[in-house]
C-alpha cells in the first residue's frame, strides 16, 4: 500500500536530513495512519477535486487523500492536485508519490494531474493578484512549525494580505483558508497552542470568520503524534468548510469516543478573545468553572509577567545573595508549592543587585501568588502555583505573579488562591483550552475564580481538590 511504503520512506529519510535545516523549516512528516485519519475525515468529495497540500513533504497526505477517494462509492471523475514543497530532495520522492498516485487513479478512472510548487508557500502564495490564482475546494495540511520573526519577509508578505500571525502554521492555514473556494473543506494537523494566547487571536478571527468549525480530534498523549521525529508538541486535527453554517462539533481524541458538542462549549459567546476549548473529558467542568462568581478584576487582584529578563540585566546577576541584593526567583525555585532559598549549583542566578538601575525590576516585599508560564513538555501539571513571602524581590520573566496594585496580597487570600490554581480541577479546565506549555497572563484574567471569602476559606481545607469540587 502506497502510505506503507511512504511510512517506511519516512523512517529511512527523516534521521537523514540536515537538523538545522529541518528546524529552520519546521519539517516533521505525517505518519501513514495520521494520514489516513485525516483523509478519512472529508466529508463527500467534489466531482473534480482540486487539491492543496502545502508542506507536502514527500507527499504523505495527497497519498492518503487519494487512497481514500479511490476507495469510496461515490468517487470523484477527476483529482488536480497542487503540491508546495521548498527542499529539493523532499520534492524528488514527492514526485515520485505523485506519480504513484497518477497510476493509482488510472486503474479506476479517475482522471488525475499534479503539479510540484518548489517554492515557498507563504511568498508565493502572498505575490500580487492572489485572486486571479486558482481556488481549491480540498486541503489536506501538516504544516511547518517555526516562529515567524517580526522583521521577516514572511511577515511583510502575510500582511499584504491582512494575515498577523507569529508561526509559520498558522500562516499555512490562514493562506490556505484564503485560497478556498465556498464550500471547500480543509483538514490539518497543527499544534495547539492557536487555540488560545492573544498572539493568536487574529488567526482564530480569520479562522472562525471564513469558516464553520466541523471536527477536531485531540492527541491527549503528546508523544503520540510524531514520537519517531522526537516531537513533544501537543497537537490536534481540524476539519473546516469555507463559508459553512456553523453547527455541532464533533469532537474525538486518540483515548475516547467521539461525541457532538454544542459550539458554544468550544467557543463561549461571550469569550471575546474567542479562545478554542477543548472539552475532552464529557462533562461539565468547563461550565462549572465559568459559572464561578469573579474575574480577577472583582476580586481586586491583579497578575503580571516578571518584571526580569535576564539576559537583559546580565551585569545586574548575582550567583548567590549577598549585601546590596535581593533575592531573584526563578521557576527552578519552586518546593513544593512555596518560593525555596538559593540554589547552590544553580545554572542561572539566585540574586539581583539592589540599585537605582534595577529598581523598576523589583517589587515590594509581601506575599505573592506566582505561576510558571512555562511546564516542562513532560510534566503533567499545565498550572503550577507557588507562594512568595518575604522582603523586595525580583521575579524572573518565566513566571506570573499575582498582586494587589504592584505590591503583595492578604497572607489567607494568596494561601486560597495558590490552592485553587494548584486543584486538579483548575489543571484539568485549563487544558481545555490551553494545549501548549506556556501560561498567560491573558489566560489567567480570563480564569472564573470563587469570591474571597471562598477563597480564603481553602487556605484551610485539609483537601483542597475535594474543597475545590464542592465549589463547582
Amino acid at each position: 500500500m502506497l502510505t506503507a511504503q511512504l511510512d517506511q520512506t519516512r523512517l529511512d529519510v527523516s534521521p537523514t536530513l540536515d537538523p538545522k535545516k529541518r528546524s529552520k523549516l519546521g519539517q516533521f512528516m505525517t505518519p501513514g495512519k495520521i494520514a489516513e485519519f485525516m483523509a478519512s475525515k472529508f466529508g463527500e468529495l467534489p466531482d473534480d477535486v482540486r487539491l492543496l497540500d502545502a508542506g507536502a513533504g514527500m507527499g504523505a497526505l495527497t497519498a492518503a487523500f487519494v487512497l481514500e477517494a479511490c476507495k469510496r462509492t461515490r468517487k470523484p471523475k477527476s483529482i488536480d492536485v497542487t503540491a508546495y514543497e521548498v527542499d529539493p530532495s523532499l520534492a524528488v520522492i514527492l514526485r515520485e508519490t505523485l506519480a504513484a498516485c497518477a497510476d493509482q487513479c488510472a486503474e479506476i478512472g479517475i482522471a488525475f494531474q499534479s503539479r510540484v510548487m518548489l517554492a515557498d508557500y507563504i511568498l508565493d502564495t502572498c505575490q500580487p493578484l492572489l485572486a486571479e490564482r486558482r481556488a481549491y475546494n480540498c486541503v489536506i495540511l501538516n504544516p511547518p512549525y517555526a516562529k515567524i520573526g517580526s522583521g521577516s519577509d514572511w511577515r511583510a508578505a502575510l500582511r499584504t494580505l491582512g494575515i498577523e500571525t507569529v508561526n509559520l502554521y498558522t500562516a499555512f492555514v490562514g493562506l490556505a483558508v484564503l485560497q478556498m473556494e465556498r464550500g471547500g473543506e480543509l483538514v490539518a494537523i497543527t499544534p495547539r497552542s492557536f487555540c488560545n494566547g492573544p498572539y493568536y487571536q487574529p488567526i482564530r478571527d480569520l479562522i472562525l470568520g471564513e469558516c464553520a468549525l466541523q471536527a477536531l480530534h485531540v492527541f491527549e498523549d503528546r508523544r503520540t503524534t510524531f514520537k519517531d521525529d522526537d516531537v513533544l508538541q501537543e497537537n490536534l486535527i481540524f476539519q473546516l468548510r469555507k463559508d459553512g453554517d456553523q453547527g455541532t462539533v464533533r469532537l474525538s481524541t486518540d483515548a475516547g469516543m467521539a461525541r457532538d458538542v454544542a459550539f458554544a462549549e468550544i467557543v463561549s459567546p461571550q469569550d471575546r478573545h474567542r479562545f478554542i476549548r477543548l472539552p475532552v473529558a464529557g462533562n461539565d467542568l468547563a461550565q462549572q468553572v465559568q459559572a464561578l462568581p469573579c474575574r480577577l478584576v472583582d476580586l481586586g487582584i491583579a497578575v503580571s509577567t516578571g518584571r526580569v529578563v535576564d539576559f537583559r540585566a546580565k551585569e545586574h546577576l548575582r550567583k548567590m545573595p549577598g549585601v546590596g541584593t535581593v533575592p531573584l526567583i526563578y521557576p527552578a525555585h519552586f518546593e513544593n508549592g512555596r518560593v525555596g532559598g538559593a540554589i547552590s549549583d544553580f545554572k542561572k542566578h539566585n540574586a539581583l543587585a539592589d540599585n537605582p538601575a534595577t529598581a523598576s525590576l523589583i517589587v515590594p516585599g509581601g506575599t505573592y501568588v506566582l505561576t510558571k508560564r512555562f511546564s516542562a513538555k513532560e510534566e503533567k501539571r499545565r498550572l503550577v502555583a507557588a507562594i512568595y513571602e518575604g522582603g523586595r524581590v525580583g521575579f524572573e520573566n518565566h513566571l506570573n505573579y499575582f498582586h494587589a496594585g504592584g505590591r503583595g496580597l492578604p497572607q489567607r487570600l494568596a494561601l486560597g488562591l495558590a490552592a485553587y490554581l494548584n486543584s486538579e480541577a483548575v489543571d484539568e479546565y485549563f487544558r481545555t483550552f490551553s494545549g501548549h506549555t506556556q501560561v498567560n497572563a491573558t489566560d489567567l484574567r480570563n480564569l472564573h475564580y470563587p469570591t474571597i471569602a471562598q477563597l480564603e476559606a481553602l487556605a484551610d481545607a485539609a483537601d483542597i481538590d475535594a474543597a475545590v469540587r464542592a465549589l463547582l
